[in-house]
């Protein structure tokens, strides 16, 4: 039996002084503590002998995650190298986008342009549901069929892929409960952590879910 696994990777700590959620918007960097965090789990992955085979990394094309993968593909190509390797290169892919969500660019806690204020809060009707943007559902069938495709076009292999909190938690609780509504105060997705997923390449069955969290003690 072939076996595909899939490594989500979360992006690094954002710099975000001003405390907005940022979403899909532009300009969002990783923060000084968020490269050490990203360098952190390329350390883990070139180190790994199971991950660092893998032959393709795929990223949000969003600043956050590209920056992430950047630095995963550092370490992870220094490996590649002193196995007598072709480096890999950065692929995007819009269906591991973070989630659309109406309240970007509102601030959370107080202030001008608060979350809370004019009457924004009545879009949050159900935790489990959301009425703020791209449902649950949505997310996690995007998620669903990038993965599948790349089940199919690296069957066999190991392949990393660098996205978001929502995208990666959606997906990982349709696969395990049967449906992806779930309660986002609740994900077991920390920064730079690593959420690995094998599925039989041929049924697209899962096998195994394993999560590890790499950065947990970066500062």
């Amino acid at each position: 039996m072939s076996a595909t696994t899939i490594n989500f990777v979360r992006h690094g700590k954002v710099f975000n002084p001003d405390h907005l959620l940022y979403e899909r918007l532009p300009d969002f960097h990783l923060s000084e503590q968020g490269v050490r965090m990203a360098r952190a789990t390329g350390r883990y992955i070139a180190q790994n002998p199971q991950i660092n085979t893998a032959v393709a990394v795929y990223s949000s094309p969003l600043d956050r995650t590209r920056e992430t993968a950047g630095e995963i593909l550092t370490a992870l190509n220094a490996t590649r190298q002193a196995r007598g390797e072709q480096p890999l290169e950065l692929i995007t892919d819009d269906r591991i986008i973070e989630a659309r969500n109406e309240f970007r660019g509102k601030r959370i806690g107080h202030g001008e342009g608060a979350l809370w204020k004019n009457g924004n809060w009545r879009l949050v009707k159900n935790l489990w549901k959301p009425s703020w943007g791209e449902t649950y559902r949505e997310i996690a069938n995007r998620v669903r069929d990038f993965s599948f495709e790349k089940i199919e076009q690296y069957a066999g292999e190991q392949i990393i892929v660098v996205s978001h909190e929502s995208p990666i938690w959606s997906f990982r609780h349709l696969l395990e409960t049967g449906h992806p509504e779930h309660n986002m105060l609740l994900r077991h997705t920390a920064l730079a952590s690593i959420t690995s997923i094998t599925f039989d390449s041929e049924t697209k069955r899962v096998l195994s879910i394993t999560y590890v969290d790499p950065a947990a003690g970066v500062k």
